[in-house]
């Protein structure tokens, strides 16, 4: 969370209103952005005297720079003279950008908890002020982000934004308008979020704003909110917004944040080269100022190589995340397209336990695996609660690719079932919603498996034609290991069929067998391919063994060097 960059002379009446040149001049020099400027001119007052405001302002430029330690050691001191001063405003004013640094650059949440209510005390009974409305914001940001409690964020953003609108600044306001519709939005109520979040934006970008925080964190929430109603259109032009924004006043902190989500847009878009540029020039930048945020760079890499079919990478990039959501629920994904059903769905409802039903626009993509894992173990009946859910939300939300998603787990659920009539018609309209909101990884795993439906009815003609726009897209986008699998497929439709090897049109090998091929290649034994899937020896020997089977090629090298000439390894 990026706090709101208010200045002290902004929010306090009790910072002297002449201060030494030195003072202003850092003033000066942070209203114009020139953050360097501003520490060296704080830094020289006070090596005359040591005034909390001059330590206030000396936080605030070192924050800008990025150098969170001096931050916190310069407001620290700050608070504790305006505390010995009696200026409670100013003291709590501190509290709360303590508790911010703490939570957001050391991920101390306790302490960060603690300095919350340390500015609840020393605000309780005094009049309202702009330090009211910025605890209130701060109070709504750790209710929705950090506890996941949406009802709680939207009654205390509202509560930041009426305060802000009695004592002022107009930033502050429109600071709260913006988490007041992301908090909106993520319970489902998305028409009514998404115009709060237009009110705040086109206020920061219409030139009623001038805190550069408060209008790049509005903007970010509209990013946010984008990308869990899957609005991808809209979000990549804010995105963009908010790139020029940061170049502009030098603000890389804040686009660490919003390219989080950036990242996660240009991978769904297809535009995989420049997903993986952003996710690794954040991975560096966060790794030395922001580590927190470092497992949820590892988790976005991790999605990509799982589109990419890389997925012993995207496995180990996840076990580097930990516990973070984003790695149990890209864990879950992996699991499913690895065939492992049963581990799928305990993950999807891990995640599902710690996002609350509350947080619905959230829960979107673990109910989709959750459904589609159960549907693969041929749970039938337990696939319809997720499902259920995932229906309603994607009713509420109304955006197509949710519409998308919907429609990509129904098919899959009737071709489970053998209703292929109704699968294909689930699959076609999964596909074409994908493709119409530019989604083509996701447009083309629909049409392999409407490929597969297609080929069960004895529809060859069409399967054929999904395929071909299947393999093309997948080769396009770099995603060998789907590509290669369409190609397979497309063996048993084809009439130019050889008497043997991978073109026989007798077999069709899974991603599972696929994987382990790929590994045989590589010269790994059953005992090396088994420690490296996590599977038992006799597994990995059995797929071994039904690849041949299938192939009617007589040995591994066989099997290999048919592969490799075939351009599936």
């Amino acid at each position: 969370m990026v706090a709101p960059a208010i200045r002290g002379a902004a929010l306090s009446t009790t910072i002297d209103s002449s201060p030494v040149d030195r003072l202003q001049a850092g003033r000066d020099a942070l209203a114009r952005g020139h953050w360097q400027e501003a520490r060296s001119s704080f830094e020289n007052a006070l090596q005359d005297t040591e005034t909390p405001e001059a330590l206030e302002g000396l936080g605030m430029a070192c924050w800008w720079l990025e150098d969170y330690a001096a931050a916190i050691l310069a407001r620290d001191r700050a608070f504790r003279l305006y505390r010995s001063r009696e200026d409670r405003v100013a003291a709590a004013r501190m509290a709360i950008w303590l508790s911010n640094d703490y939570a957001d650059f050391r991920g101390e949440t306790a302490i960060a908890n603690g300095w919350l209510r340390r500015a609840e005390r020393l605000l309780d009974g005094l009049e309202p002020t702009p330090e009211h409305a910025l605890l209130a914001y701060m109070n709504a940001h750790v209710a929705l982000m950090t506890h996941r409690d949406p009802i709680s964020a939207r009654r205390l953003s509202a509560e930041a934004a009426e305060i802000a609108r009695k004592v002022g600044p107009a930033d502050m306001e429109m600071l709260g308008v913006a988490l007041e519709g992301l908090a909106l939005v993520t319970e489902g109520q998305v028409a009514a979020g998404m115009g709060l979040l237009d009110e705040a934006t086109t206020a920061a970008t219409a030139g009623e704003l001038t805190d550069p925080a408060l209008i790049g964190t509005a903007c970010c929430y509209l990013i946010r909110a984008c990308e869990q109603v899957h609005d991808y259109d809209r979000a990549a032009q804010w995105c963009e917004r908010v790139r020029e924004f940061c170049q502009r006043w030098q603000f890389t902190q804040l686009f660490s944040s919003c390219r989080i989500q950036y990242a996660a847009l240009l991978t769904l878009r297809g535009e995989w080269e420049e997903a993986e540029s952003e996710i690794q020039a954040l991975h560096r930048h966060v790794e030395k100022v922001q580590p927190r945020l470092v497992p949820i760079a590892l988790a976005r890499l991790a999605d990509l190589r799982r589109r990419q079919g890389r997925w012993e990478e995207a496995e180990r990039l996840y076990q580097e995340s930990g516990s973070h959501l984003l790695a149990v629920l890209g864990r879950a994904a992996l699991a499913l397209v690895r065939g492992e059903a049963k581990t799928a769905a305990e993950l999807a409802e891990e995640y599902l336990r710690r996002v609350p039903p509350e947080d619905r626009t959230e829960r979107v993509a673990a109910l989709d695996i959750l459904a589609r894992a159960y549907a693969a173990d041929n749970a039938f009946e337990q696939a319809e609660p997720p499902l259920g859910e995932l229906r309603t939300i994607a009713e509420q939300v109304g955006t197509e690719p949710l519409r998308a998603t919907v429609a990509f787990a129904e098919g899959c659920l009737r071709a489970a079932r053998g209703d292929h009539q109704t699968a294909c018609h689930w699959l076609e309209e999964s596909a074409t919603l994908f493709e119409r909101n530019r989604t083509p990884f996701e447009a083309a795993r629909s049409r392999l498996h409407l490929a597969q439906i297609l080929l069960a009815l004895g529809r060859r003609d069409r399967a054929a034609q999904a395929l071909r726009v299947a393999r093309q897209t997948f080769e396009e986008l770099g995603a060998a290991r789907y590509a290669g699998a369409a190609r397979l497929l497309m063996q048993e439709i084809e009439p130019h069929r050889k008497s043997g090897g991978f073109e026989s049109g007798r077999f069709r090998l899974t991603p599972r067998e696929l994987e382990v091929l790929g590994l045989v290649a590589e010269g790994l034994s059953d005992r090396e391919i088994a420690a490296q899937l996590e599977l038992s020896e006799h597994t990995v020997h059995r797929h071994v063994t039904n690849i041949l089977s299938k192939t009617g090629l007589p040995s591994r090298a066989a099997a290999v060097a048919q592969a490799s000439r075939q351009g599936l390894l």
